[in-house]
């Protein structure tokens, strides 16, 4: 099963970054209201880089909660306003993988040959960017822990960017990287699938929590992570369930700043 899955990784094209272009941020929703504090490391990581951004206030959502729950009506009008506030932007960063992959995958499903799916194509997350656009692994970041890292489905298996922020973990100084058990399995978010089949979605949170205990056991106390939307899941499985207490669950660029 891990071989086919590893076998189905997507490879991309992807573009050079020209010196002084500035990129465009997108925030998500789950971002924007739930963990700031990811869409505040990523723009220290970039001040730090020297790499210029913008944050067109014009922007919401990608759609991809309409389009998951089966309203693409809905969802490509959506998808329209994306494409109207980051059309101007070669390069557009964000820091959720999920969000990534819908736009770069399904806005080609949702709306074929389009603009919607043109803009969408220039969608990266935030770690693909790093590595596979400015070829960066080492950024001269220090984190004297254990860490564990937990990259959602449509990272890992859309966009094939889990070894890209895999990299920038064993970049960082003094972190010992320690891998989830079965980390390829789904940890049962989904958006509104956990909302609709919430019986299987907590079953599948539960399954990966036990996954993440057993690295907790290895004395893993952050857990980084590409999907805040996820982390938002399981962490409160851990949090509820009381697994795992000293666990810290981290946005990537959090442990990439220092």
């Amino acid at each position: 099963m891990i071989e086919a899955i590893e076998r189905s990784v997507p490879t991309w094209d992807y573009p050079s970054y020209e010196a002084n272009e500035p990129v465009a941020l997108f925030i998500p929703c789950f971002v924007d209201q739930y963990s700031p504090e990811a869409g505040i490391a990523v723009t220290r990581v970039l001040d730090k880089l020297g790499v210029k951004y913008e944050y067109p206030e014009e922007q919401t959502c990608c759609g991809q909660a309409a389009f998951n729950s089966g309203y693409w009506d809905q969802a490509r009008s959506v998808m329209k306003h994306f494409a109207e506030v980051f059309g101007k932007y070669r390069i557009i960063v964000t820091p959720s993988a999920a969000c990534a992959a819908m736009c770069r995958v399904f806005y080609q499903e949702a709306a074929p040959d389009t603009l919607e799916s043109s803009v969408g194509a220039r969608v990266y997350e935030f770690s693909e960017f790093l590595v596979n656009i400015l070829g960066k692994t080492d950024l001269g970041a220090r984190f004297p822990q254990k860490v564990a890292l937990h990259v959602g489905c449509h990272g890992r298996r859309e966009l094939g960017m889990a070894k890209a922020a895999e990299s920038l973990l064993k970049g960082v100084k003094d972190l010992e990287y320690i891998p989830i058990p079965n980390v390829e399995e789904c940890c049962g978010f989904g958006g509104t699938f956990s909302v609709k089949m919430s019986g299987t979605s907590l079953a599948m949170g539960r399954k990966k929590v036990a996954n993440i205990t057993k690295a907790y056991e290895q004395g893993v106390r952050v857990l980084a992570t590409t999907d805040m939307s996820c982390a938002m899941h399981f962490g409160g499985i851990i949090r509820r369930e009381r697994k795992a207490p000293e666990l810290q669950i981290r946005y990537i660029a959090e442990l990439l700043t220092d």
